[in-house]
């Protein structure tokens, strides 16, 4: 592979199994996320003669990303695309979180470069490990690809960053994507009508705002978005509203069933919601669904988008309506 030789290739490392270590090697299930550095990560990786820039933004499980773990990633990945010497980003993180932190940043930075997330399934010493063969296809795709944005990189696959989802929980295989459901040449700003931030805009936000995601099911009688209303009011009623502002729901997200339906008495109590001006939309809590926007039209549809990608999408919009 040819490549040139006063071009970067930024890794910035986030923890998760990939730096994963197991207590018993015949026991491959049962380790501790986020225990190897960035350097350890890369000992191994065949660099194809560029220069490699690492950097530990964090070294968590994914499970416990928060919006700070976020926000951290996102201004060392905004830097690095600003240096013209850098060709492309790799971004080493954890399965469980993934497709959330992929949407997260291929909608706040709409990169001109590309960045290729990768990810294992097993821990980094076990026989089966998996996490140095991701890495090295993340780095031979970033160094080859005509594309631009991020990109999940995994098991010898790529998938774009909308629309990826992680479907199993136990082999290395774990992801599946609607290459269909990529907005990456057509904004969903359009399809939503949602405004989305800059990344000055994310990086200033000192409080992400508060999307709950609530699911349609048998028996969905709509009581937990009561129980939400009903602290909302409360709080609206007490002297130190504005201080408890940033605790309280702004948006719910519904994983509707089928194709993004609701059910009557969760419907009542999702239009009393709007009434006291939280945001309300909707998603199909099919692996592949589409919420159909004519099904319920005083909710407005996510199309495309999963319930967690759609809860993204909301914090995003929120912070945007808010700047």
């Amino acid at each position: 592979m040819q490549v040139k030789k006063d071009k970067k290739v930024v890794i910035l490392a986030t923890g998760g199994t990939i730096a994963g270590v197991a207590g018993n090697i015949s026991k491959p299930h049962q380790y501790a996320s986020g225990q190897l550095s960035v350097n350890q990560l890369t000992k191994s990786l065949d660099t194809r003669g560029v220069q490699l820039v690492q950097e530990q933004v964090c070294n968590i499980d994914s499970k416990d990303m928060q919006f700070r773990h976020w926000q951290a990633l996102l201004e060392r990945c905004h830097f690095w695309l600003n240096q013209n010497e850098v060709t492309g980003l790799i971004v080493t993180h954890g399965t469980d979180t993934l497709e959330e932190t992929a949407f997260f940043l291929q909608t706040v930075l709409q990169s001109s470069k590309p960045i290729a997330m990768t990810c294992a399934m097993f821990p980094a010493n076990v026989p089966q490990s998996d996490g140095p063969q991701n890495l090295q296809d993340a780095l031979d795709w970033v160094l080859k690809t005509q594309e631009n944005g991020v990109h999940l990189v995994c098991a010898g696959e790529v998938h774009d960053a909308v629309g990826v989802q992680k479907i199993f929980s136990d082999r290395s295989h774990a992801f599946a994507s609607r290459q269909e459901a990529s907005l990456q040449n057509d904004t969903y700003e359009s399809k939503l009508d949602w405004p989305m931030p800059s990344v000055a805009q994310v990086l200033l936000t000192k409080h992400y705002p508060r999307v709950e995601l609530i699911y349609n099911h048998s028996g969905a009688d709509g009581q937990l978005v009561k129980t939400l209303l009903d602290a909302k009011k409360s709080a609206m009623s007490e002297a130190n509203m504005e201080s408890k502002q940033t605790s309280m729901t702004q948006g719910l997200v519904i994983a509707g069933t089928g194709s993004g339906t609701i059910s009557q008495d969760l419907l009542k109590a999702l239009e009393e919601a709007q009434k006291l001006g939280l945001w309300v939309a909707r998603t199909s809590r099919c692996a592949y669904g589409v919420s159909d926007p004519d099904k319920h039209p005083s909710i407005p549809s996510l199309h495309n988008l999963s319930p967690v990608q759609g809860r993204v999408a909301m914090i995003l919009a929120l912070i945007a309506h808010a700047a």
